[in-house]
């Protein structure tokens, strides 16, 4: 089977469950791949200058052990890292686990990037309004793995800020499909 990347495809979610250091989790899954290959993506994944076009800025000890910080999304800790496969961070005091998984794609000249992102929150506030956390992963991932996307094949416009994705007007309709892909996880767990 071979994969499109001339085009983006957005991915399609798994929701998991597993433990992590908090407690039981709840697990977003996304997959993605990229037209490039595993040292660039992790580079694009890791590095502060990059981590900033595409995703938010991102300062601090970045080792192993180190803290960093999120511009509007909060600080973390680096749990493991293990260039250019596995990186694996705490957040929230260890309420959250993310980890993203680095692997060759299918096709020659192409990398996959799965991230897991496990919460022991039942809720997120939003503009003062409470949403299930996982759903709203929906609404945060998928903008970003498109500006990803577009970062990777260099037509991630200049002016494009990482940290107001969400005013984006060409942005939201990528929010809502991620927002609904999501909410449709948690029906089906509901009613299965």
């Amino acid at each position: 089977m071979s994969a499109d990347t001339t085009t983006y495809h957005e991915p399609e979610p798994e929701l998991r469950d597993r433990t992590i250091a908090a407690g039981e989790a709840r697990v977003a899954v996304f997959t993605r791949t990229y037209p490039t290959t595993v040292e660039d993506l992790w580079d694009a994944c890791t590095s502060p200058e990059r981590l900033r076009r595409w995703y938010v800025p991102v300062t601090g000890d970045l080792r192993v052990g180190g803290t960093f910080q999120q511009v509007n999304m909060g600080s973390g800790t680096i749990v493991i890292c293990e260039p250019p496969h596995l990186l694996k961070l705490s957040l929230g005091k260890g309420a959250d686990e993310i980890e993203l998984r680095l692997s060759p794609g299918s096709d020659e000249g192409t990398a996959m990037l799965e991230i897991q992102h496990a919460t022991t929150l039942d809720s997120h506030e939003i503009g003062g309004q409470l949403y299930d956390a996982i759903f709203c992963m929906g609404g945060g991932y998928y903008p970003r793995l498109l500006a990803l996307d577009l970062h990777l094949r260099g037509t991630l416009p200049e002016d494009y800020d990482s940290t107001a994705f969400h005013l984006n007007a060409e942005m939201r309709p990528t929010i809502e499909r991620g927002s609904t892909a999501m909410a449709a996880l948690l029906a089906e767990r509901e009613g299965g």
